[in-house]
């Protein structure tokens, strides 16, 4: 196999359409198909999904430390392969327990994926990295408008062919990773342990940032992933059907895929950190305001809502880890923001059932605001202490 000279953002987009195109099949599914196809309780659905988390950390980890330490091509190939073939076999074993196994074993491949992604965008050297990523996230969202459009219109065909067809889409992602991504960047040796106290004291102080703005990731997603579990319940509870609950999410990215454009045009006038900060404030909002959505329209106005806060602070928080880390942790830290999104995302449907059975959801919306909040709090009152050192360091 030839090797690429340098890391192409268009391969990398791609990458990152054709996973989450092939992902996007089978994560709206996979609580109604193990509840209603396999006839599995409720709580053996939720336990199935944080089991996939779980599997997806590990993933996280594992493709950050073997890019930063093994190799970064053949890091690639073993996650594609892990999945592809994952999702491959659920065409012909998809009865119980063969499902949750396989999807487990996917969601251990796509952890390295996404990791991976992100991991090689870091080193695209012919583009800002802010411009990297929103490029990154907009290919994201396309995978999730086709698959979610696609799923709803297969599944009531044959669950055989969403799994088929989500294997070609793997096959795709395996032919790109094997033919576009064969390329070692090779990385700089690693600084010596400066004796200089104001150099390390900071990058110390970048880490502590680093780690604030992971532990409000988590409280993102955590709330990010009661639209992909209790939500469905409360909405249907409404009366509101659950066809419509579906087409929220082609909704969510093709709102992306017209304002993220817009979104990047503010580059030049608008700080990285403060655009992130008032976009996640707009996205905790949109769950303040659940507590007196009542109609279709309500719901949809505001996901409308969390989709503005999410384009103007998703795509942009790889690139504010990657201005404050160094590219010899590039695998490090783009997997410990995946991790973090996996372990937001496992707590989220647990959580919110346990809330919900022990109280209502209004106290559940108000309590993932709060979080969202605080933790927000926290990475700007640090971001400001940041200026001020530097503005007496002057």
């Amino acid at each position: 196999m030839t090797k690429q000279k340098r890391v192409k953002l268009k391969w990398v987009a791609l990458a990152s359409l054709l996973n989450n195109t092939g992902a996007a099949f089978l994560w709206p599914l996979t609580t109604m198909y193990v509840h209603n196809y396999l006839h599995e309780s409720l709580t053996t659905a939720g336990i199935v999904m944080l089991l996939m988390s779980i599997c997806m950390m590990v993933g996280n980890y594992l493709g950050g430390w073997l890019f930063d330490h093994w190799d970064q091509y053949h890091t690639a190939v073993l996650g594609v392969t892990i999945s592809t073939l994952a999702i491959f076999t659920l065409i012909f074993a998809h009865g119980w327990p063969w499902f949750a196994i396989l999807m487990m074993l996917n969601s251990l491949g796509d952890g390295i994926n996404m990791t991976i992604v992100n991991s090689y965008g870091s080193l695209v050297s012919d583009h800002s990295s802010r411009y990297v990523f929103n490029y990154i996230y907009m290919a994201f969202n396309v995978g999730v408008v086709i698959g979610t459009l696609a799923v709803g219109v297969l599944l009531p065909v044959s669950v055989v062919l969403v799994f088929t067809v989500a294997t070609g889409f793997y096959f795709l992602l395996a032919l790109v990773v094997v033919f576009t991504l064969n390329v070692r960047v090779p990385l700089p040796a690693k600084a010596p342990r400066t004796k200089d106290k104001a150099a390390s004291g900071k990058q110390r102080r970048a880490l502590t940032l680093v780690w604030l703005i992971l532990l409000n990731f988590v409280t993102i997603h955590l709330s990010y992933s009661l639209w992909e579990s209790v939500m469905a319940v409360h909405m249907t509870n409404m009366g509101i059907p659950f066809y419509a609950y579906s087409l929220l999410w082609t909704l969510n990215g093709v709102l992306i895929l017209v304002g993220q454009p817009l979104v990047n045009k503010l580059s030049p006038y608008v700080r990285l950190s403060s655009q992130i900060m008032v976009g996640i404030l707009i996205f905790a909002s949109s769950f303040l305001l659940l507590i007196f959505a009542r109609s279709l329209w309500a719901f949809v106005l505001d996901f409308v809502l969390l989709t503005v806060g999410e384009m103007a602070s998703f795509a942009g928080l790889p690139a504010w880890i990657s201005q404050l880390t160094t590219v010899n942790e590039a695998g490090h830290y783009q997997g410990l923001l995946n991790i973090m999104m996996s372990i937001g995302r496992a707590i989220g449907p647990l959580y919110g059932g346990f809330v919900i059975d022990h109280g209502n959801y209004q106290e559940l919306f108000i309590s993932v605001f709060l979080m969202m909040a605080v933790t927000l709090g926290g990475v700007f009152a640090y971001l400001l202490r940041l200026r001020r050192f530097s503005e007496s360091a002057k």
